[in-house]
């Protein structure tokens, strides 16, 4: 078993146990406890485990819906580094859907500085109210708000963005994991994010580096059903490979990698 299945093994029995043990876990594997450590090492620096004596127990809130405003200062700098990336996917005239993650929202408010005519849809508060005197055409979805997450969920969000066809979707997730797809903790606002994608021309995830080789409670969407990974910068070359082999276009920077080049 290859060092990157160990681990995705180890988050899937954090997530369903809260803890693992060392010596259990080298006897799973067939591998020596040092072997083990190493891989806990890595998931501890991934913020994912918390190592103790003999072991390790689950750190990663993933399964929590924090607020927008302790979401939007997380990690700031890469959020935008990634709307600079996600700039050249998008184009003057072009209709927009995009759910209610804080990179969403950089990569929009970038985008209304550096784009003209577009129509943006969006069930996020923050983005409407931040971006109504940008001169671009906003559609909000209405529906039931949430009094933390500043969203929009509920049959009647879900009606308005059926009832459009846009040119891309702008989504954020939880965390991204090449055995558990891509993930999210939110199950409202996760049925809205699938509308989008099926409303949408191209689907566009945006992931900050963080957000590789972790799990989250909700299972969003397969790699196949989405055409662009924009990330702050270039992740593991399993990841590259990984993306490739799945028609995935990944763009960190001046460069993309899978399937075709950063366009114009």
């Amino acid at each position: 078993m290859k060092a990157e299945q160990r681990r995705e093994w180890i988050i899937n029995e954090l997530y369903r146990n809260k803890k693992v043990q060392v010596s259990a876990l080298a006897q799973e594997f067939g591998v020596s406890e040092e072997t083990v450590r190493r891989d806990l090492d890595k998931l501890e620096k991934e913020g994912i485990a918390q190592k103790n004596y003999g072991g390790a127990v689950l750190s990663a809130p993933t399964n929590l819906d924090p607020s927008y405003a302790s979401r939007h200062d997380l990690n700031l700098e890469a959020k935008r580094r990634i709307a600079e990336h996600a700039l050249g996917l998008i184009h003057d005239g072009d209709s927009i859907m995009a759910d209610t993650s804080s990179t969403a929202f950089e990569t929009l408010r970038m985008l209304a500085e550096r784009r003209a005519n577009l129509t943006l849809i969006t069930n996020s508060l923050v983005a409407l109210s931040a971006l109504q005197q940008s001169g671009h055409r906003l559609i909000g979805t209405g529906g039931t708000l949430g009094a933390s997450t500043s969203s929009f969920v509920g049959p009647d969000a879900a009606r308005t963005i059926e009832r459009y066809n846009a040119d891309v979707a702008l989504l954020g997730c939880k965390a991204l994991s090449m055995n558990g797809g891509i993930c999210d903790s939110n199950e409202a606002e996760s049925e809205l994010k699938l509308l989008m994608r099926r409303q949408a021309n191209k689907t566009i995830l945006l992931a900050d580096r963080s957000k590789f080789d972790r799990l989250a409670f909700i299972r969003l969407l397969d790699f196949a059903e989405i055409d662009f990974v924009v990330t702050d910068r270039r992740p593991a070359e399993e990841w590259v490979e990984f993306l490739r082999r799945r028609g995935v276009t990944l763009v960190y920077g001046e460069e993309a990698a899978g399937n075709g080049r950063l366009p114009d």
